[in-house]
């Protein structure tokens, strides 16, 4: 088994900038008013094993490039796998037709002067050149399982899968910006189950970073994993009423989704969205912070350009409380009238929505036992499910799983209830523990919201 450096493959891949200004260069000749060109070149490589046996390996790679037409305010995206000369001219012309054809927008276009400013990615430290062969990905997936399944009580496993994945992204426009980076992702999962048949329960952990040797021990995971299937079994259900609610931060996340969905500039500029109104206003408790951090050291969604080649920048969404701004791309900015935020985020193969980079609720001063210790009675959530959230009301309701709370304590674990409320109330209400962890891209502690309804079934 071996680690095999790859920080020399990657001046092979230094003709992906090469190859989106050869792009350019074609759709500009095709007709193209302006155009922008973003590519990218990906190297994945998998080991998942189950019941200590190695059940498969997968490597894929994979290079994909789109190109955006503009004519006049018209304007088409193509996206394709083949980047040889012939199928780049093909897809220069075909996007440029399709620009002619397409209906026009007032909005669109390219930033004036590029923002070229402000976008080197070396003091990020996004890319890992540790480049783990099957062997070290399965031995690795395999220690974690074993470790699992050694706790009395596992019955059986799902399974452990490490990823290595390497990853170049280069964008180029016509109004002068040109940029590329690397990036790379390791991570380990291993999900166990305990009981059998009706009383089987499962349940996970894992862990992520962009460096390899900032993965937790694979023994940690697999202990981890097996401690919380284990505290999942008997479980119980409970009668409706209306309780503080702790989110557990492998949830507590998922908040953030919403909030992020609310403050996108598309809904706010189509009236979608129940916080559409509220930009310069108390959404969270005071002292409540927010922030979108695309410069973070190593962090998951760090970036230093966005979709169309701005600058991106550190920005508090929701400070001491209250809601600062919108994510924006060039877009969106116009339609509302505002300076666009570096926040534009883009595939290959469609036009640049918004999004948010490393995202995440900063940490408060209490330990999660603390924040659940004046709780007479509670629900702890460890798992949601469903998707029952209504964005232009706020409308909060999911399917729930986790632990009761009984004088500020975990009593003993419940399934099969639901959760309702409304996301200005929660959010309202929201206290954040202290355990922050880095480890989705978009982050929180453990949180608390006040009051909501549980409804049992």
């Amino acid at each position: 088994m071996t680690d095999t450096p790859v920080a020399d493959r990657r001046s092979d891949s230094a003709d992906l900038a090469d190859l989106v200004a050869e792009a350019l260069d074609r759709v500009l000749a095709a007709g193209a008013d302006s155009a922008d060109v973003i590519a990218s070149a990906d190297r994945a490589l998998s080991a998942h094993v189950r019941l200590g046996a190695l059940e498969s390996v997968e490597r894929a790679e994979q290079r994909e490039l789109g190109v955006r037409a503009f004519v006049g305010q018209r304007q088409a995206t193509v996206a394709t796998a083949k980047v040889d000369a012939e199928t780049l001219a093909t897809v220069a012309e075909r996007a440029v037709a399709m620009a002619r054809q397409a209906p026009e927008d007032a909005y669109a276009g390219l930033s004036p002067d590029g923002w070229t400013r402000d976008t080197d990615s070396s003091g990020l430290d996004l890319y890992d050149a540790t480049d783990p062969d099957a062997d070290t990905l399965a031995d690795r997936s395999r220690a974690a399982e074993d470790t699992a399944r050694g706790f009395d009580g596992i019955t059986n496993a799902e399974g452990a899968e490490t990823v290595a994945t390497h990853r170049q992204v280069a964008l180029a426009t016509s109004a002068g910006f040109a940029g590329s980076y690397w990036g790379s992702s390791f991570s380990l999962y291993v999900s166990t189950l305990a009981g059998a048949d009706d009383a089987m329960v499962r349940d996970y952990a894992f862990t992520r970073a962009r460096h390899w040797a900032d993965l937790d021990a694979a023994e940690a995971v697999g202990r981890l994993a097996a401690e919380r299937t284990l505290a999942r079994r008997n479980a119980r259900k409970v009668g409706s009423q209306k309780v503080p609610v702790v989110f557990d931060a492998r949830v507590a996340h998922s908040l953030l989704g919403h909030l992020a969905q609310a403050i996108n500039g598309a809904s706010v500029a189509r009236g979608t969205s129940f916080l559409a109104d509220k930009r310069g206003e108390r959404v969270f408790a005071p002292g409540v912070q927010v922030v979108d951090d695309p410069h973070r050291v190593r962090g998951l969604k760090s970036r230093p350009f966005d979709g169309e080649g701005l600058a991106t920048r550190r920005r508090a969404l929701i400070d001491d409380g209250v809601l600062t701004g919108w994510l924006l791309n060039l877009s969106h900015a116009r339609q509302l009238g505002l300076e666009p935020t570096g926040n534009a985020s883009r595939g290959i193969g469609g036009p640049p929505g918004a999004g948010a980079s490393n995202l995440y609720l900063t940490p408060g001063d209490q330990t999660p036992a603390q924040l659940m210790a004046d709780i007479g009675s509670g629900l702890y959530v460890t798992e949601l499910m469903g998707m029952g959230v209504n964005p232009v009301t706020g409308d909060y309701s999911r399917g729930a799983a986790g632990f009761w709370i009984e004088d500020g304590q975990i009593a003993y674990p419940v399934h099969e209830v639901t959760i309702a409320g409304n996301l200005k109330d929660m959010f309202a209400s929201l206290t954040p523990a202290d355990d922050l962890t880095f480890l989705w891209g978009t982050d929180a502690p453990t949180v608390r919201i006040d009051a909501m309804a549980v409804a049992g079934t």
